[in-house]
């Protein structure tokens, strides 16, 4: 669990990009490879500790391959209340 405030902002960021990336056609491989240049940057950047850096890639980790993060929801049809 990220308890830091810095990190849980930057999870933020990444599971909105994530969802974001799925609607416009991206799938696993694609996002895969934005975590990985995104935690790239952050190390070089100095941005976090190392080890928040790791701690964040699970838990993003974790999220991307939640499929239920991704599920397609459809809504029920509405239905027809009257006569034929």
């Amino acid at each position: 669990m990220l308890q830091d405030t810095q990190t849980i902002r930057y999870y933020q960021r990444l599971t909105d990009a994530f969802v974001e990336l799925w609607n416009r056609g991206y799938r696993m491989d694609d996002m895969r490879m934005y975590l990985d240049g995104y935690l790239a940057a952050l190390g070089q950047s100095n941005a976090i500790e190392p080890y928040l850096i790791h701690r964040l890639e699970e838990e993003a980790s974790r999220y991307l391959y939640d499929v239920s993060n991704f599920a397609i929801i459809q809504a029920e049809p509405e239905r027809q209340h009257g006569y034929y």
